[in-house]
């Protein structure tokens, strides 16, 4: 049997309104038998009606109030069990939706159908949050759908105390677990919902909780594992990021698995260049249940209430983005952000690297900030073209490794980078010192540095380092860089280049994290960078790049000059 998971034109799918799971169910009697008793359940919280049938009260089903995205889903879900070989063929699912739009009641109905349906005597199913709150969003519902059908009650048996739903016959259990990898260990279970993915992406031990948690598939192909979750409200990272990444891969068929189906409500790309998720009539893309769960007027006025900052919930319009409409947070979503932030992305240069920097530049600013052992160390090195005068960027930082353990919120973020080469994690010997210094001793020895440029307050151990190498501020080519206010001139120097396109970045994810981060306060007179968010919000390479510019600004010379720009490659390469 062939077929793909793959949805190349979800884009199109996605506008329409049509379905996105792009193939029909692999065994439709299996699909159908379970769809049969998912209609069944009853919705408990919605208001009740008269049954056309028995004239009896009771409170809608699955099968009456979903749209049809839900019964395909539903439909993929269990139509990929091969009965006769007792195996799932599709094992990991991944829906990707936004909020209010019923995903922990559809998800409860699924695990609810998965456990009436289930086989196997004394079972493990799994409800996997973040917190215990989180998981009751999804057992509650299903123990409401239980107690609202007499035959349910019958048939299983909802402990409130303990938190699970046992099967009277097959003694399966439905159980929530909470997440952390002492109460996942050793777990057995066939079944498994995992809610809130984005919130596990911010637990640095969320990988090898989630693998504990599904291990038990290995023994158990019959099962599955459904990922269910939001946008994040912060960058992605960690096990969410790269679940994520995964998904759109596999949806897009730039990778094969055809046991992993991704449902991704989520804006096309051009959607959100043109910024068109902003007008209410395409709110739908990614509310699939807009009329039921969720109304477009009443998301009209939550968004004009965290644009006014008058939202009761205090949330903001980033958090109303990429909860409601499943944008994923960039750095030029929040009201109060740097406003270089809205042209930051556009002036990366992937192929940019450390060397090739060096190779085109005639002068090179070295920019350092932090290096605190509850802070990143972050170095920028900020070169001028020789031939086009434009300034290029390039940036690396390092981190103490109990900044994991002090800032758990980041862990996994911090983590991300290291893996893509933007950071270093050191330990108790902080070698990050000596690496800076190897690489300001290089730029020194081409002849191109003009000076470091540092925050004068907490870097002694560096500026003694530097003394050893020869840079030093007797010497000319170390200097205090005045922080705050006295910034002003750096910040909008930057912003400048950035609108001019005068200035290019490598693209580091890490920079782009802190540019994030980075909010701007008035003063009386002038303006400030600070944090968004004191204590876990990092912007330490964003505010070496302005020590740098702070530097680079002043024009420093280069200390060899050439005698013709015709005779220098890089004019004739810039020229062509």
């Amino acid at each position: 049997m062939q077929w793909s998971t793959a949805c190349i034109d979800w884009r199109e799918r996605i506008v329409a309104r049509q379905s996105l799971i792009p193939f029909a169910p692999l065994f439709p009697d299996e699909a159908e038998a379970a769809l049969e008793v998912f209609k069944s359940l009853q919705v408990v919280d919605l208001a009740q009606i008269i049954d056309p049938e028995t004239g009896e009260t009771r409170h809608p089903t699955f099968g009456e109030v979903s749209e049809d995205f839900v019964l395909d889903f539903v439909r993929a879900v269990f139509g990929s069990y091969d009965a006769q070989n007792a195996t799932r063929l599709i094992e990991e699912f991944f829906l990707l939706i936004s909020k209010k739009n019923g995903k922990s009641t559809i998800v409860a109905g699924i695990m609810l159908t998965a456990l009436i349906r289930n086989w196997r005597h004394s079972a493990e199913l799994l409800i996997l949050a973040p917190t215990r709150e989180v998981a009751d969003n999804s057992f509650k519902p299903a123990a409401d759908m239980v107690r609202a059908d007499p035959d349910l009650v019958d048939l299983l048996h909802v402990q409130d105390n303990l938190k699970q739903i046992t099967h009277r016959l097959t003694m399966a259990v439905l159980k929530v677990v909470s997440a952390d990898s002492t109460t996942s260990a050793g777990k057995k279970a066939a079944f498994v919902l995992v809610e809130e993915l984005w919130l596990f992406g911010k637990k640095a031990n969320a990988a090898a909780m989630l693998q504990e948690a599904t291990g038990g598939l290995i023994s158990r192909p019959e099962g599955f594992v459904i990922y269910v979750t939001t946008q994040s409200d912060t960058f992605p990272s960690g096990v969410f990021k790269e679940k994520l990444e995964y998904a759109r891969k596999v949806r897009d068929g730039e990778i094969e698995d055809p046991r992993f189906l991704p449902v991704l409500y989520e804006y096309p790309e051009n959607m959100i260049k043109t910024k068109a998720y902003l007008r209410a009539e395409n709110f739908y893309v990614t509310n699939p249940n807009m009329g039921r769960s969720v109304r477009k007027e009443w998301l009209e006025r939550k968004l004009a209430a965290v644009n006014n900052g008058q939202d009761e919930e205090g949330d903001t319009t980033q958090t109303f983005l990429a909860k409601h409409l499943n944008i994923e947070i960039g750095m030029n979503l929040r009201a109060n952000r740097w406003p270089g932030a809205d042209f930051w992305g556009a002036r990366a240069d992937p192929k940019l690297t450390l060397d090739s920097l060096l190779e085109q530049c005639e002068v090179v600013v070295v920019g350092a900030d932090g290096g605190g052992l509850d802070d990143l160390f972050g170095l920028v090195v900020l070169g001028r073209h020789r031939v086009t005068k434009e300034w290029l960027c390039w940036c690396h930082a390092w981190c103490h490794k109990g900044v994991l353990e002090r800032r758990q919120s980041i862990a996994s973020t911090l983590q991300d980078f290291a893996k893509d080469g933007e950071l270093t994690i050191v330990d108790d010997e902080l070698k990050d010192v000596s690496a800076i210094i190897d690489i300001v001793e290089d730029i020194n020895q081409r002849g191109l540095l003009a000076t470091v440029a540092v925050d004068p307050a907490g870097l002694g151990e560096l500026v003694d380092a530097l003394d050893g190498i020869g840079v030093n501020q007797e010497i000319g080519n170390l200097d205090g860089v005045p922080q705050g206010y006295q910034m002003m001139n750096a910040i909008k120097t930057t912003e400048r280049r950035l609108t001019r396109k005068t200035l290019r970045h490598s693209g580091s994810k890490l920079m782009a994290w802190c540019v994030g981060n980075l909010k701007i306060e008035p003063t009386a007179t002038a303006i400030r960078a600070t944090k968004q968010n004191a204590g876990d919000a990092k912007i330490d390479v964003v505010m070496a790049l302005f020590d740098a510019v702070t530097m680079m600004s002043r024009n420093p010379q280069p200390k060899v000059q050439p005698t013709s720009p015709w005779e220098d490659p890089e004019f004739k390469f810039a020229v062509a």
